[in-house]
């Protein structure tokens, strides 16, 4: 009995060293692993275990190496800046070992020592920089950072992929007096704008004004001028209705006897007679007047008979009413003399505007004329007066059409020898 436990004691011995030799001499590597073997304390034969299971030497050393990229946390710690404004900065670094061998041989520990160097790193970059170029270029601080610890690092089999900072935070007193700079500065910024505003909105309302004082000149200048074509035409109406009344005055007197001037003249002494005026000037000899008179009436002399003038006996000794008087124009006329100052009126509106406010607003100031036709003041019709010599006014022929120039006529020709 005592002999089979010896030998199942032995066999179990056995068993246990053999699955000790196993487990010593099969690894298996995870794909984002590499193993790095030793054999006796000697990296000599330089092997590496591929991912997979490997058989090795059971009395080597298998130290399995992690191939992702990492992340690292950089602590918090308290930086003084250039202008000596204190700043809590941290940060996180990404890296990755790309050569197994060197990151086991070439540092005791490479997270340690990749952090402590992103510390002491951090803190000098830092302290050459002044508050304001950290808050505003953190980029160029991750790409300083990240240049400076991959070159460290790649002695170590580790490189450095990217570095970020993760927080600035300065100080309490610091950060009240970087708030009321922030404050400050939105204040003036408001009263610049505020000031910008003031000084548009004045200029704008002097432009106004200014633009607003020519487009008032150009009214009252466009007014005056309107108002001096329309006195012009009613000068030109005036003059033709005048010219009218002295043609038929004319043609009414043309038939007056003596008789007819004696009674007229009495009937205008009489009239003068009802004004205010204590004095009196007659431009004649007022007793021939009188003895005129009395003759006519037959209480003096015998009236000498003559014969009354005529309209024809009138036009040889003066001429036509056209040649003395002149051609009166027709409405048609009138009408095509008004359109022509009506295009030079518009021709010199549309130049002034086009000098006060070029472009779309020309056509808002150019002044609008009413149409010829309320212009034109139409002529009355020729009606006979209500004087002696009427009827052979109305038997009268409508006056020729005008001719090359009216006949120089002498005036003591002209005048007829009347008795009186």
């Amino acid at each position: 009995m005592t002999d089979y436990t010896g030998f199942y004691l032995l066999t179990i011995l056995i068993v246990v060293i053999v699955l000790i030799v196993l487990s010593r001499a099969l690894y298996q590597i995870a794909p984002y692993q590499q193993g790095v073997v030793t054999f006796l304390g000697s990296f000599a034969n330089k092997r590496i275990l591929k991912p997979g299971f490997n058989a090795v030497n059971p009395l080597a050393v298998v130290i399995k190496i992690d191939l992702r990229t990492q992340v690292l946390e950089v602590p918090r710690q308290e930086v003084i800046t250039k202008d000596n404004s204190p700043t809590n900065v941290d940060a996180i670094i990404y890296i990755k070992v790309v050569d197994a061998p060197k990151s086991i041989f070439e540092v005791q520990d490479y997270h340690v020592a990749t952090v402590a160097l992103a510390q002491t790193t951090l803190r000098s970059i830092i302290g050459d920089m002044e508050l304001d170029e950290i808050l505003y270029n953190r980029e160029r601080i991750n790409t300083r950072l990240r240049d400076i610890l991959d070159e460290a690092t790649d002695r170590w089999g580790v490189r450095v992929e990217a570095v970020e900072i993760k927080e600035v935070d300065p100080v309490g007193p610091v950060k009240a007096a970087m708030e009321e700079q922030t404050s400050a500065e939105r204040q003036r910024r408001a009263a610049v704008l505020r000031a910008d505003g003031e000084k548009r909105s004045a200029i704008l309302v002097a432009e106004g004004q200014k633009r607003s004082r020519i487009l008032q000149a150009e009214g009252v200048r466009q007014s005056k001028i309107l108002e001096a074509e329309g006195g012009r035409m009613a000068t030109i109406l005036e003059a033709q209705g005048e010219s009218q009344r002295l043609r038929i005055l004319a043609l009414g007197a043309a038939t007056l006897d003596a008789k007819s001037l004696t009674v007229l003249s009495l009937d205008t002494v009489a009239r003068v007679g009802d004004g205010q005026s204590t004095k009196i000037l007659f431009p004649f000899e007022f007793s021939r007047l009188v003895e005129g008179a009395a003759e006519y009436l037959g209480t003096s002399r015998t009236v000498p008979d003559r014969n009354l003038n005529t309209m024809g006996d009138l036009e040889k000794a003066v001429g036509t009413i056209d040649d003395v008087l002149g051609p009166i124009p027709k409405q048609q006329e009138l009408l095509s003399e008004i359109k022509s100052i009506e295009d030079e009126i518009k021709a010199e509106s549309e130049e002034s505007t086009a000098m006060v406010a070029p472009g779309a607003r020309a056509r808002d100031t150019e002044p609008v004329l009413p149409p010829a036709d309320e212009l034109v003041v139409p002529i009355p019709p020729r009606t006979p007066p209500s004087a002696p010599g009427a009827a052979a006014f109305s038997s009268l022929p409508p006056p020729p059409a005008p001719a090359a120039g009216p006949p120089a006529v002498d005036p003591k020709k002209a005048r007829p020898t009347t008795s009186p």
